[in-house]
């Protein structure tokens, strides 16, 4: 095991913003997520409470008439925000002056580096385009993205959980965002910068970098393991396998939705526009861990082929 060349993989300036990604993102996850229960306590004492409930706000402070319009932007919330870009610039400082910036010397069209990796920001599409092809993983993916997060505060109707934090009122949103952003997101970046080594090949933490190794994976499409071989066979096989996929991703958010009354009301509130939408977008985000799967478990590498598009 080679872990003094797992510690210079760490250390490069490049690779310091994922280093500090591991112990930044779990710490303030905790912190929301202690804030959100501590809240959640509070809301279910002032609901079993109704004379409670009059005296109290969402914070332990006591309820004033015309509290919300008492406080200030100036001084309390700017003093907070200047105090804040004032560490931060330090910090960025300080990182200047001690970790040189990434740069390398000019590309050399005759000596390509290997591994050849994106910066860490998009090592995630790059280790989408193991999964799918390039202008799914490229174009089509990161703009679905996009237009996600646009559209979720047209797709949102719930009312509760706006200005303070909670897990009761938002298990779903909640959930949704840290099984796509925690788990996949930051995954796969994690995935392009630790784990894949030269020619993009699979190394584990402490495993040394051979670039002389050579890896024999026969990937097969999914039509070609029930010795489906002609064109348009394989068109309607892939068309018919995706579309019972997105029936039973379909069928299990629905379950979802109406699993307990508190998602039974949020779902009445929505309308056909946005829940056909919220169940294309999660439809969507699910197939990038089933890709995953069966490419790892079975070596599949596409499930419906056709002449303008592989999925």
């Amino acid at each position: 095991m080679d872990w003094a060349q797992l510690w210079e993989i760490a250390s490069e300036p490049d690779n310091v913003p994922i280093v500090a990604l591991l112990f930044l993102v779990p710490f303030y996850t905790f912190y929301a997520f202690r804030q959100a229960f501590a809240n959640d306590r509070l809301i279910g004492q002032l609901e079993a409470n109704p004379a409670m409930a009059k005296t109290h706000h969402r914070k332990v402070q006591p309820w004033k008439p015309g509290w919300d319009r008492e406080i200030h932007v100036w001084p309390f919330l700017l003093r907070m925000e200047f105090l804040a870009a004032i560490i931060v610039t330090l910090i960025l400082m300080i990182w200047s002056i001690t970790l040189n910036a990434p740069l390398e010397e000019p590309s050399n069209p005759t000596l390509t580096m290997n591994p050849a990796k994106a910066p860490w920001y998009f090592l995630g599409l790059q280790e989408m385009l193991v999964y799918f092809d390039p202008w799914m993983a490229g174009v089509v993916l990161p703009t679905l993205i996009l237009v996600g997060l646009m559209a979720i505060p047209y797709l949102d109707a719930n009312p509760l959980g706006n200005g303070y934090y909670t897990f009761k009122q938002r298990k779903f949103a909640i959930m949704a965002f840290v099984f796509g952003f925690l788990v996949l997101w930051l995954s796969m970046v994690i995935i392009g910068t630790f784990i894949r080594g030269p020619g993009w090949m699979w190394f584990w933490p402490g495993q040394t970098w051979d670039h002389n190794r050579l890896i024999f994976e026969a990937n097969r499409d999914l039509p070609d393991i029930f010795h489906i071989t002609s064109a348009p066979g394989k068109g309607i096989f892939g068309a018919i396998v995706v579309g019972l996929y997105t029936i039973l991703m379909a069928t299990f958010f629905h379950k979802l939705f109406t699993l307990t009354p508190f998602n039974r009301r949020i779902y009445k509130r929505m309308s056909l526009i946005q829940y056909v939408t919220l169940q294309l977008f999660l439809i969507i985000m699910m197939t990038l861990p089933v890709k995953i799967l069966i490419r790892q478990l079975f070596r599949i590498k596409y499930v419906w082929i056709t002449p303008w598009f592989n999925i």
